[in-house]
């Protein structure tokens, strides 16, 4: 075995104890490393976890009295309109009125010159004096009942009939003595049948008499009526909504003069869908929006078609809506028939319902996750939303989901 020197013992102890030196440093930066490697992957995975679980406000979903109504579209008409026109002719003399006049009911709206109606019924007066004259009436009254063997001519004519029968009596009892022939009997017996046939007649001229006397005094009143119907007048509180004549103007029987509208209460016509028929009945309240006003108004049903309209498969119903002022005929309505006020529905706040592409969803809160349902929704108020189908009671939604992810860890921080 070679001995080895001094120098070189010495310089094989440095190389060991260099080599075990490098190993140690080597382990020391290997373990450091993976030190460093564990505390990083332990603050990442607390970071990771405080990010997942989103903080979110919610809300559950609650029950609710609400209202059960039908949409539907329609207008305001005037319950009553009429178009005034003349009932006898004449020139136009008057018209008081003109668009947009408010009327009361009574009031003068125009008037025909009265002139020749005033002497036809002056005329029609004396005629009728001159007929309870021939009866033996006074020429002014009002009563014309008078028996026909009161009159003037049947008293004279029953008269003459007492003196015929009298002295047929005297005659035939002188004839029986002898005293006058049978010639005598016979011209009385005559001149008491001429008697008994003019009272018969005179008795047909009272009648006759009486029947002109009633006929008089309906000329009169025709005569008077006439006078009275060259006045128009409104036949109800309400607006001129057209004016058709002026004055001067000629009107033959029937020429329209203004149309008058009844302004209060107003008329709505709606239509409702075949499958909501069932559901509206008269005296359901109505409430309604006119375009360019936002004030809801409120009316009554009080009239309903009795069938389905065949064509459109809709029932046709009308409200009666009282008018403050505000409301015109003819204006366009969108319309809510309340069918039940005491219906109750679960609901959410609107904000926990999301829409895309066309799809309703709400976002839950299970077992510290977000779940995402699909819904259908309902009626809505100013802070409320009827959930229809896709929720149930008590569930927990999140309000303002924005990008939330289904499985997606939530922090419920309250409604």
């Amino acid at each position: 075995m070679k001995k080895r020197g001094p120098v070189q013992a010495v310089e094989g102890r440095w190389s060991r104890a260099g080599s075990c030196g490098l190993c140690a440093l080597a382990l020391a930066a290997v373990m450091l490393t993976a030190c460093n490697r564990d505390r990083a992957s332990s603050r990442n995975d607390r970071r990771a976890g405080t990010e997942s679980a989103r903080a979110v406000r919610t809300s559950v979903v609650a029950e609710r009295r609400m209202e059960r109504t039908v949409a539907v579209l329609g207008a305001l008409a005037a319950r009553d309109e009429a178009t005034l026109s003349v009932k006898v002719p004449g020139r136009l003399q008057t018209n008081v009125v003109d668009l947009g006049s408010v009327v009361r009911q009574g009031q003068l709206i125009a008037q025909v010159e009265p002139r020749d109606y005033e002497l036809q019924l002056k005329q029609a007066e004396a005629l009728l004096g001159q007929a309870r004259a021939r009866l033996g009436l006074s020429l002014q009254g009002d009563d014309d009942n008078i028996e026909p063997d009161q009159a003037s001519l049947v008293k004279e004519a029953r008269a003459r009939l007492d003196e015929a029968r009298k002295n047929r009596e005297r005659i035939e009892s002188l004839a029986e003595q002898g005293i006058l022939s049978q010639s005598d009997r016979e011209t009385a017996n005559a001149a008491y049948e001429v008697a008994a046939n003019r009272y018969r007649d005179a008795l047909e001229e009272a009648n006759n008499r009486r029947a002109q006397l009633v006929q008089r005094r309906v000329e009169v009143d025709i005569a008077r009526k006439q006078l009275a119907d060259t006045a128009i007048h409104a036949p109800f509180d309400g607006a001129v909504q057209e004016r058709r004549a002026s004055i001067g103007e000629y009107l033959i029987v029937g020429s329209p003069v203004v149309t008058v509208v009844r302004m209060d209460p107003l008329r709505l016509r709606v239509e409702v869908p075949e499958v909501a028929a069932p559901a509206v009945h008269v005296g359901q309240k109505v409430r309604l929006t006119v375009d360019g006003d936002s004030t809801a108004h409120t009316g009554t049903i009080s009239r309903v078609s009795p069938g389905i309209t065949r064509d459109s498969r809709m029932l046709v119903v009308e409200a009666d809506v009282p008018n403050d002022g505000s409301l015109r005929p003819g204006s366009f309505a969108r319309a809510e028939i309340i069918t039940k006020d005491d219906d109750r529905g679960l609901c959410v706040p609107p904000s926990a319902i999301t829409t895309f592409a066309g799809i309703e969803k709400a976002f839950v809160v299970e077992k510290g996750k977000a779940v995402e349902k699909p819904v259908t929704t309902g009626r809505r108020g100013a802070d409320w939303v009827e959930i229809v189908s896709g929720l149930k009671r008590g569930e927990v939604v999140v309000l303002d989901p924005g990008n939330l992810q289904t499985g997606q860890a939530v922090a419920t921080a309250g409604s």
